[in-house]
């Protein structure tokens, strides 16, 4: 007597699929929300450390968050943006993120004023290949910090017009129109306008060495 296998399928689970989507709708809103906050601090020249000392939040808190490996509550949200300077609105506005778009237009890019009164504009901030983009403008007598500063990454400056110096470590470079610097973003390092005109420059900031 012939015998008829019986295979079972498993039946879609509506629910199930919904946790999913539910899931990654979390995800990538977390994902967004870091973004938003590293882009924020480092346009202002702020370590985890000090936005730590100014919120209450410890910096590997801070981290976590930034890397959208933890979801921080609505008062957790209110005090980093105040320590930087923003409105909770600004971290958690749901635009699509910036990688997802082909073309970025100069009027896409908001100018952002950092502590040092530097000009930032963000260009691209593409966070599965690690790339950070920004045009930056210093006036006279400004630069990305007051003393040299490190944190994770690496860095490729070029210069679209004026005079840069970079400090790292010991050594100062004298950067002019046209010219390229590049190191390692843990390396103690300084930018500073110290001559009388404006200086831009393209930055590409790497998340990893």
């Amino acid at each position: 007597m012939e015998r008829t296998a019986v295979v079972k399928t498993a039946a879609h689970n509506p629910v199930l699929s919904d946790l999913d989507a539910g899931s990654d709708a979390t995800a990538l809103a977390l994902t967004v929300i870091g973004l938003r906050i590293k882009e924020t601090r480092l346009a202002r020249g702020m370590t985890l450390q000090s936005v730590s000392d100014v919120s209450g939040l410890s910096p590997s808190m801070l981290s976590l968050v930034e890397r959208g490996r933890a979801s921080p509550s609505i008062g957790s949200l209110v005090v980093i943006a105040s320590a930087l300077g923003v409105t909770m609105s600004d971290l958690v506005a749901n635009d699509p993120l910036p990688e997802e778009r082909l073309v970025v237009r100069s009027s896409d890019a908001k100018a952002v004023e950092t502590a040092q009164h530097v000009i930032r504009r963000v260009l691209r901030e593409d966070k599965s290949r690690g790339l950070s983009v920004a045009v930056n403008e210093y006036a006279p007598g400004t630069g990305n910090a007051d003393q040299p500063i490190t944190h994770d990454g690496f860095e490729y400056g070029f210069i679209l017009e004026g005079q840069l110096t970079v400090s790292v470590e010991e050594t100062s470079y004298v950067l002019d129109a046209g010219d390229l610097i590049s190191y390692s973003s843990r390396r103690p390092h300084r930018l500073w306008n110290y001559s009388d005109a404006r200086v831009r420059t393209l930055w590409f900031n790497l998340s990893r060495d």
